[in-house]
C-alpha cells in the first residue's frame, strides 16, 4: 500500500472512532442529564471501547484520546455529585470495575480513583497503589502509555505531598515519589516496548512516531520535579539513583537521551551540583549512539547559569569540585565512545571551557588543562579539516579572548598554540586574525619579547607560508587585508623600557624576515616606524644603557634597520627600500650621527642607480632624494657637497626633458636653506636655475621639431616662480633685471605661439597669475615692494 493510502486509510478510521466517541457520548450526556448511573456507566464504557483501537499512528490515537478525556471530564464531576447517582464513592470505585473491556474498566477506574482521592474516605497512597498495579493489564505499548498517562494527570494534584490536603503520615512523600517512579518505569518499559513492534523495514516511522511520544514518559518526571518534599537528600538518596537506574538499563538511545535531558531541565540546579557525581556516573554506562555531547552540554550551561545568576553559590562548585568531576567525567566519554565525530568532542570541551571561564574565570590553569586536554583529543589527527569541527575549535579559541578581553592572558596558556597547530592553514588564519581584531578592538599593548615571540607563534599564519599554501594562491584583496592587520598589530607592541623595546623589535624582525617577497613590503615599514619612536627617545644617547640586556643606542637600531632594509631591497623592492633609507637618514640626522645618515643617503643613490629603472619611478624617487637631503642637516660641509652634486647629477639625466628641468631646478633648494645655520650659495642657486632654463628651452625645442608647434610656457613660469621664491630670500645673485629678462622671454615665447590647446591654457592662467602676484607685492608696501618696484608687468 503506498504512503498517500495508508494516510487516507488513517484519517478513516481516525473520522470512524471520533464518530463513535461522539455517538456513545450523546447517549451518555442523556444518561448523566436522567442521573441514570447504570447508563451513564455503559455508555461510557462503549465509548472508552473506542480507545482500544491498533490501526492508529500515535499522533492520530492522540487526537482521538482527547476527545474521550473531555467526556471523562464531564463524568467525573458527575461521579463527585452522590446526590444525582445515589452511590457511595467506595461502591462505585467497585461498580466500575464490573465493565467488560479492561481498557474502559480502568479509564473508568481512574476516573473515581480521582474522586475518590479527593473524598478522602481512604488514604490517597491506598488509592494510587491500587490504580498504579491495576494498569499493568493493558501491556500494548500506545494503550498503555496514554492510560498511564491519563492516570498521570488525574493524579498529579492528589499526591500525599507534604502541605498537600492529602498528607498522611510521616512516609507520605515517598509514598507520592514510589508511585511517579513506579508508573514511570512502567511508561517507560511499554515507550522502549514500541521499538520490537512491526516490520523491521519501519524502523525509521516507528523510532518518529515514539519520539512524539516522548512527553507522556517525560510527564512523570515533571511530576517528581514539582513534589514539595523531595528534598536533596531524597533526590540524592533515592529519586536520582532510580530514575537512572531505569535510564541505564533501558539501553535504547532515543529513551537514554531524551530522559537524560529531562532529569538536567526538571530538576532544580542546587540539586545537579550536590549529585553531580552520581548524575555523571551514568554517562559512560549509556549507548555509544546517545548524543552525550548534547546532554553534558545541557548540564553545563544550567550549571554555568546557576553561578552567573548568585555570586554566593560560587563557594558550591569549589567544595564539590564541581571542574574536576566534569573534567574527568567528558575525559571517560570521549576515551569509552570511540566513535564519536572529533566535532562532538571538541564541542564537549567548548562547553567545559565556557563553564568554566563562567564560574572560575580566575583559575587559569583549569582553562589550560581544558586546552590541554583537547589537544590531547586532537592529537589523533594531523589537521582538523571538517568544517564544522573547526568551527568548534575556533570557538574554544575566541572563548578567552572574549572572556577576558585581552590577548596577554590567553599568550600564558602554554597549550593555546598547540590548539591553534591543530587547525589547517586556513582556519589558522582566520583564527589569526581574531586574535588580531581582539587587541585592536581592546587597545591592547603587548609589552615584552617573551610575550611577543608567543604572539607572532600564533598568527604565524598571517606571516609566512605554512606547509602546503603558497602566497600565490591568496585573493589578493584577503592577503592585503590580512598583511595590513599585522602591519597595525606591530604598532601594538611597545614597551617604555629601551632595552625591553630592542628585544622587542629584534623579535618582530626574526619573525616578518621569513615571510617572503610579497609580505615583507608590508610588515617592514611599521618594524622600521617603531624602531624611530624608540630612536627619538634615545636621540643623541651615546653608550649602553645600564641594563644586562642588548645595549639599546641609536647606532645598534641603525645596524638593525639598516639589515633590514637590505632585505627588503633584495627582493626586490627598491622604491620601498629607497623610502626607508631616506627615512632612516632623517632620523640619523636628528640624533646628530653624520656618519649613520651619510651612509643611509649613500645606500639611497645605490639603489636609485642600480634598482629603480622606471622613468617615473625615477622621477619620485629624485624629488623624494632632494626634498630629504635639502633637511638634513647634520652633514658636514664634504659629505654635503659630495650628495649635492649626486643629486644634480642625476637631475640631469632623467629621461624626459621636462622632468630633467623640474628636478634640476628643485636641487637649488639644496644651496639655500631657510634657517640660521643654513647653507646659502646664491651662485650655485642661480647656475642650477639657469640650468634649468637651458633645459626647458631645449624641450620647447623639441615639441616643436615633433608636433609643429613650439608647446606651452609652464617650465619658464615654474622656474620663474623659483626665481622669485629666492629674490625674496634675499639671494643677491637673483636680481630684479634677471626677473624681469624672464618675463619678457615667457611674454615673446607666448606671443609666438598661436595654437590653443588645454595645456596652453592652462600655462597662461598660471603665468597670469604669477603677474597678478608681482603686482600685489609691488602694491602692498614696504621693503618687499622697494625691491618690486623696478619690476613691470
Amino acid at each position: 500500500m503506498t504512503l498517500i493510502g495508508k494516510i487516507e486509510d488513517e484519517e478513516k478510521w481516525l473520522a470512524e472512532g471520533i464518530a463513535g466517541i461522539q455517538h456513545h457520548a450523546y447517549f451518555m450526556h442523556r444518561a448523566l442529564d436522567a442521573n441514570n448511573l447504570r447508563e451513564a456507566l455503559k455508555y461510557s464504557a462503549q465509548m472508552l471501547s473506542e480507545l482500544r483501537t491498533s490501526k492508529l499512528s500515535p499522533h492520530k490515537y492522540f487526537e482521538l484520546y482527547m476527545r474521550a478525556f473531555d467526556e471523562l471530564r464531564k463524568l467525573e464531576l458527575f461521579f463527585k455529585e452522590e446526590s444525582r447517582h445515589g452511590v457511595s464513592i467506595v461502591d462505585l470505585y467497585e461498580l466500575v470495575q464490573h465493565a467488560g473491556n479492561i481498557l474502559p474498566r480502568l479509564y473508568l477506574l481512574c476516573t473515581v480513583g480521582s474522586v475518590y482521592i479527593k473524598s478522602k474516605e481512604a488514604p490517597a497512597r491506598d488509592v494510587l497503589n491500587d490504580l498504579v498495579e491495576m494498569c499493568l493489564g493493558v501491556q500494548h505499548p500506545i494503550r498503555g502509555l496514554f492510560l498511564r498517562s491519563y492516570l498521570t494527570q488525574v493524579s498529579r494534584d492528589k499526591l500525599p505531598d507534604i502541605g498537600s490536603e492529602y498528607e498522611g503520615d510521616a512516609n507520605t512523600v515517598m509514598d507520592a515519589v514510589d508511585f511517579v517512579l513506579q508508573n514511570f518505569t512502567e511508561m517507560n518499559k511499554l515507550w522502549v516496548r514500541m521499538q520490537h513492534q512491526g516490520p523491521g523495514q519501519i524502523r525509521e516511522k516507528r523510532e518518529k512516531e515514539r519520539s512524539e511520544l516522548r512527553d507522556l514518559v517525560g510527564k512523570n518526571l515533571h511530576v517528581l520535579g514539582q513534589i514539595e518534599g523531595v528534598d536533596l537528600e531524597m533526590y540524592k538518596g533515592t529519586v536520582l539513583p532510580r530514575v537512572l537506574e531505569q535510564v541505564v538499563n533501558c539501553k535504547d538511545e532515543l529513551a537514554q537521551y531524551y530522559l537524560m535531558d529531562c532529569i538536567i531541565q526538571v530538576f532544580p540546579d542546587e540539586y545537579h551540583l550536590q549529585t553531580l557525581e552520581t548524575l555523571l556516573g551514568a554517562c559512560p554506562q549509556l549507548q555509544p549512539t546517545v548524543d552525550i555531547k548534547t546532554v553534558l552540554s545541557r548540564l553545563m550551561e544550567r550549571l554555568s547559569n546557576y553561578a552567573a545568576s548568585d555570586i554566593d553559590v560560587l563557594p558550591e562548585f569549589l567544595q564539590v569540585e564541581a571542574f574536576a568531576k566534569l573534567s574527568n567525567a567528558i575525559g571517560r566519554v570521549v576515551e569509552t565512545q570511540v566513535d564519536m565525530p572529533i566535532v562532538g568532542a571538541i564541542t564537549l570541551y567548548v562547553s567545559l571551557l565556557t563553564f568554566t571561564l563562567r564560574v572560575h574565570p580566575e583559575r587559569l590553569d583549569y582553562v589550560d588543562q581544558v586546552l590541554g586536554a583537547c589537544v590531547k583529543t586532537l592529537s589523533v589527527k594531523p589537521k582538523v579539516e571538517d568544517n564544522k569541527a573547526t568551527k568548534q575549535v575556533v570557538a574554544l579559541l575566541s572563548a578567552p579572548l572574549d572572556k577576558y578581553n585581552d590577548i596577554v592572558t590567553a599568550l600564558t596558556l602554554s597549550n593555546y598554540p598547540h590548539v591553534m597547530n591543530c587547525l589547517d592553514n586556513g582556519t589558522n588564519k582566520i583564527m589569526a586574525m581574531v586574535i588580531i581584531e581582539s587587541i585592536m578592538k581592546n587597545n591592547t599593548c603587548i609589552s615584552t619579547a617573551d610575550k611577543v615571540e608567543v604572539l607572532f607563534e600564533l598568527i604565524k599564519g598571517l606571516i609566512k607560508d605554512l606547509d602546503g599554501t603558497s602566497v600565490d594562491e591568496l585573493d589578493e584583496e584577503d592577503f592585503k587585508e590580512e598583511q595590513n592587520s599585522v602591519a597595525r598589530l606591530i604598532h601594538m607592541v611597545y614597551n617604555d623600557d629601551p632595552e625591553e623595546m630592542l628585544k622587542i623589535i629584534y623579535t618582530v624582525k626574526k619573525h616578518i624576515m621569513s615571510g617572503g617577497p610579497k609580505r615583507l613590503p608590508f610588515t617592514v615599514p611599521p618594524l622600521i616606524f617603531s624602531a624611530f619612536r624608540l630612536v627619538r627617545r634615545l636621540q643623541c644617547q651615546d653608550g649602553e644603557v645600564v641594563g644586562e640586556g642588548m645595549p639599546a643606542t641609536p647606532k645598534q637600531i641603525f645596524q638593525l634597520l639598516n639589515q633590514t632594509i637590505d632585505a627588503l631591497s633584495s627582493i626586490p623592492s627598491p622604491e620601498l627600500a629607497l623610502r626607508l633609507c631616506l627615512q632612516c637618514a632623517e632620523a640619523a640626522s636628528d640624533c646628530n650621527l653624520e656618519p649613520v645618515a651619510y651612509e643611509f643617503f649613500t645606500q639611497a643613490f645605490v639603489l636609485y642607480e642600480e634598482e629603480v629603472t622606471d622613468s617615473k619611478a625615477q622621477v619620485t624617487a629624485m624629488h623624494l632624494l632632494t626634498g630629504a637631503l635639502q633637511r638634513i642637516t647634520v652633514l658636514g660641509v664634504e659629505n654635503r657637497d659630495t650628495l649635492t652634486h649626486k643629486a644634480t647629477g642625476y637631475s640631469a639625466k632623467l629621461l624626459k626633458k621636462p622632468d630633467q628641468c623640474r628636478a634640476v631646478y628643485a636641487c637649488s633648494h639644496l644651496f639655500w636653506v631657510d634657517d640660521q645655520d643654513g647653507t646659502k650659495d646664491g651662485e650655485r642657486v642661480l647656475l642650477c636655475l639657469k640650468r634649468a632654463l637651458r633645459i626647458a628651452n631645449a624641450a620647447r625645442q623639441i615639441v616643436s621639431v615633433t608636433r609643429g608647434s613650439s608647446g606651452p610656457v609652464t617650465l619658464f613660469v615654474e622656474i620663474l616662480n623659483k626665481y622669485l621664491y629666492f629674490f625674496e630670500k634675499g639671494n643677491p645673485q637673483i636680481t630684479s633685471a634677471a626677473i624681469q629678462g624672464l618675463l619678457e622671454l615667457i611674454t615673446t615665447e607666448m606671443q609666438s605661439d598661436s595654437t590653443t590647446t588645454t595645456t596652453t591654457v592652462a600655462s597662461d592662467a598660471f603665468f597670469a597669475s604669477t603677474l597678478r602676484f608681482i603686482q600685489f607685492q609691488k602694491d602692498k608696501g614696504g621693503a618687499l615692494s622697494e625691491k618690486y618696484a623696478s619690476i613691470e608687468v
